[in-house]
């Protein structure tokens, strides 16, 4: 390793003094503005300067400080680049939500509502998914309209049960096949009007 004499300092600066008038040439050439053609040559000096031992004495200092100068003109373009920047609401719109629940969700409903009556099946869709009245829904089924609310209140409290305490079987009195307590009340008051 050489010891720098003050010599060698002196002639490096009066190198790069006689290089500056180049050096802001180069730069307008790369930056197309003056203020900014400014500061890439003070950005350059700088760096020249701070890194001044690792120039050979020998080789062509301008060549090296062309080199610093497009080198810093470049890190100056990246840390320029334009960003976006990333808002929560477009955050929220890029990300999709788990798909996995809406498929299990569905079962257990399709599981739940199978397990209701036919007659309140029929009520709660005419009702819920058709938007029928009440009145045209026991027209169509041939019951009052009492029987229609009953059926579909009914209906509503048993998903309700099935869906929050997931029960998976039929209530215990209540065998496969055999009407409900519910169903028959419903056609023993059809049957007294």
């Amino acid at each position: 390793m050489t010891t720098e004499t003050s010599n060698d300092i002196r002639d490096f600066h009066e190198q790069l003094k006689a290089i500056l008038p180049r050096l802001r040439i180069y730069a307008l050439s790369l930056t197309r503005d003056r203020d900014a053609a400014d500061d890439l040559v003070h950005d350059t000096v700088i760096k020249a300067l701070t890194g001044r031992h690792s120039f050979q004495p020998g080789t062509n200092l301008a060549a090296w400080l062309f080199r610093i100068q497009r080198n810093e003109f470049i890190s100056g373009l990246r840390r320029q680049r334009p960003t976006v920047p990333v808002d929560t609401a477009i955050a929220e719109s890029l990300s999709h939500p788990a798909q996995q629940d809406s498929g299990l969700v569905m079962r257990e409903f399709v599981s739940a509502f199978a397990k209701l009556a036919p007659t309140q099946r029929e009520a709660l869709l005419l009702a819920v998914l058709e938007g029928l009245p009440y009145e045209v829904i026991a027209s169509h089924t041939g019951v009052s309209v009492g029987t229609v609310k009953s059926r579909i209140s009914r209906a509503r409290d048993t998903l309700e049960r099935l869906l929050l305490e997931g029960e998976a079987k039929p209530r215990s009195d209540q065998q496969p096949g055999i009407q409900s307590d519910e169903d028959r009340t419903d056609v023993i008051q059809d049957n007294v009007r």
